[in-house]
């Protein structure tokens, strides 16, 4: 517990370091808007004011990776209903742009005083719980099998092409100019937090999606004591450098629309159980060699540019109409993931 405790109070400060030198308000952390944020910087999508290279994700992977390596836990698997988790990273995606926010970045904005983020959590362990369901049902998340080591070293050269390019800043990869996307920490110091926080992410196991879901499930509460930390944590930054804001409105990079914040979030909390993982725990099993993990992280990276091509994604002002279609399509796909082995016998893998 002592392990997964410090890792949070870690993970927590580093998010209010990484807001105090440029980051988003309330974004120091969030897998999200950063993979959003590179989707656009590849020209996925062509949101001006959210494309950057976010050398925190690159980071991220490549920290699980050295430290598994290190430690001879990199373990090269795969072929678990890959299909599927790219759906679920998909519509994962979906439903954390209609909150604005990971999970990770929810515990940052409720830890800012953001009561928004409160709905949203409730969102969370509303999609936990259905998911939970979708398990006792008797839903059947596959069985990954060992694969040639080569595959697992494809993630990291992805990463480090990610971060050649936003090195050498070829004419190909944009740059917001203003928006979340202009808003950054210095790259080396991004890319050093990120590092760090894979690394430790790695040995920790640290998923929110997982914590609640072993609370519920089997009344384990070992993971979650990680989250806790990245809120204590970050609250105290925020009081110390006076960013602590309570209240719904007038909050940075967040709507009002209670609805669509729990809804929103329960898709992602939903997703995440039926894919064994939050957004930040897919990154780190990508890096240590789940090439299902890779799969669910391309889902997100191309969720993101359908839903900001689509005008799915939420601002500010709310969520439109069409992405509040989107959110219930999700809903909808999910239950037929997690429940459809119900309707004629179990479903084999």
């Amino acid at each position: 517990m002592v392990l997964i405790i410090i890792v949070g109070l870690v993970v927590g400060a580093a998010a209010i370091l990484l807001t105090a030198l440029g980051n988003p308000a309330n974004m120091g952390f969030c897998i999200a808007c950063f993979l959003r944020d590179i989707a656009g910087g590849l020209g996925l999508h062509q949101a001006g004011v959210v494309q950057y290279l976010r050398p925190e994700i690159i980071g991220l992977g490549l920290g699980a990776m050295i430290i598994a390596l290190a430690r001879r836990e990199f373990k090269v698997r795969g072929g678990a209903n890959p299909l599927r988790r790219f759906v679920l990273g998909f519509l994962m995606m979906i439903g954390a742009l209609a909150f604005l926010g990971c999970p990770l970045r929810m515990v940052l904005r409720l830890a800012a005083g953001d009561l928004n983020a409160l709905i949203g959590l409730f969102g969370f362990i509303a999609g936990i719980l259905v998911g939970i369901a979708a398990l006792k049902s008797g839903f059947n998340p596959g069985r990954a099998t060992a694969q040639p080591k080569i595959n697992g070293f494809v993630y990291p050269v992805i990463l480090f092409g990610l971060l050649a390019a936003l090195l050498l800043k070829p004419d190909f990869i944009r740059f917001s100019e203003s928006g979340p996307g202009s808003m950054a920490a210095p790259v080396l110091i991004s890319l050093a937090v990120g590092l760090v926080v894979g690394a430790l992410a790695q040995r920790s196991r640290l998923c929110m999606a997982g914590g609640l879901r072993d609370t519920f499930l089997i009344k384990d509460l070992h993971l979650l004591w990680g989250f806790v930390g990245i809120f204590v944590a970050a609250l105290a930054g925020n009081l110390i450098l006076g960013k602590f804001n309570l209240g719904f409105a007038e909050q940075p990079i967040a709507h009002t629309q209670h609805l669509w914040n729990f809804l929103g979030m329960s898709v992602v909390g939903f997703a995440a159980v039926l894919a064994g993982g939050c957004p930040l725990r897919q990154l780190i099993l990508a890096g240590e060699g789940d090439t299902d993990a890779v799969l669910t992280v391309i889902g997100m990276v191309l969720g993101a540019a359908f839903a900001h091509n689509f005008g799915l994604a939420a601002s500010a002002a709310g969520l439109g109409t069409n992405g509040r279609v989107a959110v219930i399509v999700s809903l909808v796909i999910l239950a037929i993931i997690g429940f459809g082995h119900r309707l004629g016998g179990k479903a084999k893998s």
